[in-house]
């Protein structure tokens, strides 16, 4: 009886609970469009917390490949590109990105809304929330762009060289190219009535960054020691491969919200179909790079693999909402063979330490010219035409596809020259002033100690008297190198 009583109290409570709230639903009735403009906002927040997690994957991924002795200085260097570029973006770069100006660079949105009204009445929150969910989501895009720069740049360039050209990086250049291609009137939007179509990036973003760090490459040189005698590379193997294979994966997770994030919304739940594109493209990314490195030195190369899994999702970036699921394997395999290939190659004269011009730069334009093969007739739209293969295998029209292929390859050239010059006169600015490079006697100490005052990694370079080593001295040009106090506890 007890028990029963106890039930009927507990289903009354929860009835005095539950029939106020649904009586005042049926009175306030929910709006739809509001509905749907929270729910894309909330799928955009959560893509951009994973974009934002990327930073943390080419961290790790470049300290892995880093020695002992420049560790710390890859912390140091990505905390410091985020804030700066945030700033840049914030204060310029937003409003030459933004949907508005002219055909070469946006003219509203300087310091995010400074001293402007945000719409009216009971809307103005949600159009502030939006405006301001796609600032961050753009920024956000931005910050992976300049981390790709500085993966041709390790172990031997001034810290200072960091901070200025994340400045211009994030207020200019790469403002101008997302304008370029994405703000729906710039200059790649419209080439003989077609758009060069990149969903979510292999050339706004990958292909950007990845000639920012050639730029770089050219007028840093390579880290002492690299090439012999004879001219022929020498291998400087990175000191944590678990710590790469970190790094890998996290940006593997953070491409999710890369590309399934392009979306930009909820309905019809395409974002699922460009993940799954996103999933089939780096798995093929993998397996491809493992083989062709194994053919090519009976090696099965770690940190080839992890160039083979970036290389596929660079190469999908462009694509992902723009091919059917079949295509996704074959360009993340053929972005994994041109890594493999293009970083043996490029090897032999630039020393890339992370094989960032080939995962990045060669894949990207890969993965741009691949929408002009494979853009599906169900998804390119109206204004651009199918690929390739709808025209050799179907019913499409050769003429339209090739020129929609052309488009897509005006676009490679028109972003990589643009990206070179501006970045080949800012690191030539920096070099005639601050300098580029550290000395040779600071190259030899490492980076961490020489700019940061400690090491990554201090049991490895400071003698402890409970544990008996031969005493090591770090020096810049034959002065010794002074080690913290408590370093030393």
């Amino acid at each position: 009886m007890r028990k029963r009583l106890g039930l009927a109290a507990l289903l009354a409570l929860l009835a005095s609970l539950v029939l106020p709230g649904m009586a005042f639903a049926q009175e306030e009735a929910v709006d739809p469009a509001a509905l749907d403009l929270e729910l894309d906002n909330l799928w955009i927040m959560v893509a951009c917390v994973l974009v934002f997690l990327m930073q943390a994957g080419f961290m790790f991924l470049e300290i892995g490949f880093s020695r002992q002795k420049n560790v710390g200085t890859g912390v140091a260097k990505i905390l410091l590109n985020l804030g700066v570029i945030t700033l840049a973006w914030w204060a310029i770069g937003y409003g030459i990105n933004s949907s508005s100006g002219n055909d070469v660079f946006g003219t509203d949105g300087f310091f995010f809304h400074f001293n402007q009204a945000i719409g009216s009445g009971a809307d103005a929150f949600n159009v502030a929330g939006a405006d301001a969910m796609g600032m961050l989501y753009g920024l956000a895009f931005a910050a992976v762009s300049l981390a790709i720069v500085w993966g041709t740049t390790l172990e031997r360039i001034k810290f200072g060289a960091y901070a200025i050209y994340a400045l211009v990086f994030g207020a200019l250049i790469y403002p101008l190219i997302a304008h370029s291609v994405w703000s729906g009137f710039g200059l790649l939007d419209d080439i003989g009535g077609k758009e060069v179509l990149d969903f979510a990036g292999s050339s706004v973003v990958h292909l950007t960054g990845a000639v920012g760090a050639l730029a770089a490459l050219l007028l840093l040189g390579a880290r002492k020691g690299k090439y012999g005698p004879d001219g022929k590379p020498r291998a400087i193997p990175g000191h944590s491969m678990p710590l790469v294979g970190l790094g890998v994966m996290l940006l593997w997770v953070g491409w999710f919200g890369f590309n399934a994030g392009s979306a930009l919304a909820t309905d019809d739940v395409f974002f699922a179909e460009v993940a799954l594109n996103t999933q089939l493209a780096a798995a093929a990314g993998v397996v491809a790079a493992l083989g062709i490195v194994y053919a090519l030195t009976r090696t099965l190369d770690v940190g080839m693999a992890g160039n083979g899994a970036i290389a596929a999702l660079v190469g999908i970036t462009a694509g992902c909402g723009y091919v059917e699921y079949w295509a996704a394997p074959i360009i993340g395999a053929v972005a994994g063979v041109i890594v493999v290939i293009g970083v043996l190659q490029i090897e032999k004269y630039l020393d890339d330490p992370v094989g960032a011009l080939s995962a990045h730069g060669l894949a990207g334009i890969w993965g741009t010219l691949a929408v002009g093969i494979f853009g599906s007739e169900r998804l390119v739209g109206d204004t651009a035409s199918p690929g390739l293969w709808y025209a050799i295998f179907g019913d499409q029209n050769m003429g339209a596809a090739l020129g929609q292929l052309g488009v897509q390859a005006v676009g490679v050239a028109a972003i990589f020259a643009v990206v070179l010059t501006l970045s080949l006169i800012t690191f030539g600015l920096i070099r005639a002033t601050i300098g580029l490079r550290v000395s040779e006697g600071e190259e030899d100490a490492g980076l961490d100690i020489t700019a940061h005052g400690m090491y990554g990694y201090p049991e490895a370079f400071i003698p402890q008297e409970e544990y008996p080593t031969e005493a090591h001295t770090p020096t810049v040009a034959g002065t010794p190198v002074a080690v913290p106090s408590e370093s030393r506890a």
